[in-house]
Order: C-alpha cells, then sequence, then structure tokens
C-alpha cells in the first residue's frame, strides 16, 4: 500500500500494489519519457511508495522492461486477432497492416519489443509473448499456403519477408521525413501490394 497525489485535489490517496499497477505505470513512463528515463525510483515515486517496495512485484528494471514489452506484445496479438477477413491474403493484408499501426500508435513500446525479439528456431530462451505474436500473425500465410495461394511452400520465410517489409515501412514512417497521412497510407498500401506479388503463386495474382 501506498499514497498517491491526487492531480485533481492534491490530496494524498492511498494506492494498492499489484505487479499490473507496476507494469501500467512503467508502460506510461516509457511512452511519455523513453526508456533512457526509466527507474524503478521513477516509477515507485509516480506511485508514492520506495523504490524498495517494487522489489516485492519485479527484481530489477530490466524485468520490469520485459514485461512492458510482453504487455505490448499481447496488445500486438490481440489487435491481429479482431481480424477477421474470411480470405486469407485479404487477412495477411490485414495482419500486415495492424503490425504498423501498432509501430505508429506507440513508437516507444514499439521499439522496446525488439529488445525481446521473436524466435522461430526453437530456442530454449526465446521470449514467449514475442514467439507467440509471430505465431498468431502466421496464421494467415499458413491458410494461404494451404490453399494453394502462394508460390512457395515455405510459410516460415513468407513470413519472415513480409515481416522484414512491414517492420521497414514502420521505421521509415518513424523516422519522421514528413510524411503525411496520404503520403504515409501510399507507402504502407504499395509495400503490402508489392510483397504479396512476389508471394503470391503466378495463377493466383490479382
Amino acid at each position: 500500500m501506498g499514497r498517491r497525489a491526487d492531480p485533481c485535489n492534491h490530496e494524498a490517496v492511498a494506492v494498492t500494489l499489484s505487479r499490473d499497477l507496476v507494469v501500467e505505470t512503467a508502460r506510461r513512463q516509457l511512452e511519455r519519457d523513453g526508456a533512457t528515463e526509466l527507474s524503478l525510483r521513477a516509477v515507485a515515486r509516480e506511485l508514492g511508495v520506495t523504490a524498495p517496495a517494487l522489489y516485492a512485484y519485479v527484481d530489477d528494471k530490466g524485468e520490469l522492461m520485459a514485461a512492458v514489452a510482453a504487455e505490448h506484445f499481447e496488445r500486438l496479438i490481440e489487435r491481429i486477432e479482431t481480424v477477421d477477413e474470411d480470405d486469407p491474403l485479404e487477412r495477411v493484408r490485414a495482419v500486415s497492416r495492424a503490425y504498423v499501426d501498432h509501430a505508429l500508435e506507440s513508437p516507444g513500446l514499439f521499439r522496446l519489443m525488439f529488445n525481446y525479439p521473436p524466435s522461430t528456431a526453437g530456442e530454449v530462451d526465446a521470449f514467449p509473448p514475442a514467439a507467440r505474436a509471430f505465431e498468431v500473425a502466421s496464421r494467415a500465410m499458413t491458410a494461404a499456403r494451404d490453399q494453394g495461394l502462394l508460390r512457395s511452400d515455405d510459410v516460415d520465410t513468407a513470413c519472415m519477408v513480409m515481416w522484414a517489409a512491414m517492420h521497414g515501412v514502420a521505421e521509415i514512417l518513424l523516422m519522421d521525413f514528413g510524411f503525411d497521412s496520404e503520403a504515409a497510407e501510399s507507402l504502407i498500401t504499395s509495400a503490402i501490394d508489392t510483397m504479396l506479388i512476389g508471394l503470391v503463386a503466378y495463377d493466383r495474382r490479382w
């Protein structure tokens, strides 16, 4: 239990600590101030407790940042799982767009996620939320393969190719080169179309 200042009346209000609250507070600070400004002391200060009180919920800053990254991967998974396109290729298109949208909405958290990248090689120390996000995103490509819509049966490579393209688009847009909304939309759409043309079987192209 801690006490936190209420910004409306400036009176101390009771705060019941939990791991979820600690992680959510860190997430807000990361989004607002960036990873370099995050510390257990800063999180504790916002919660109105001392830094040692947080050790009941996280071991150190590294674990806290991993927890924030895991939570943001879960949000990406939720976003992907809302895609309801029946056509597998349209699902690939929508999932690809969801990935870029996720990046643009929270740039700092998006970059933090890739301190804990997904693994498709079965390493013991793979970061589970990242690996699960890759698995969920790959379902659309797997469905396209199963319907004979792809040039190759190698779903992992097809997913990596599309992911590389979408990650690159996201990074370019986050560099703030002055894209307006129309130009950004054109870049995203063109990249998805170009990748699909390369991945789709010749007799299934539109």
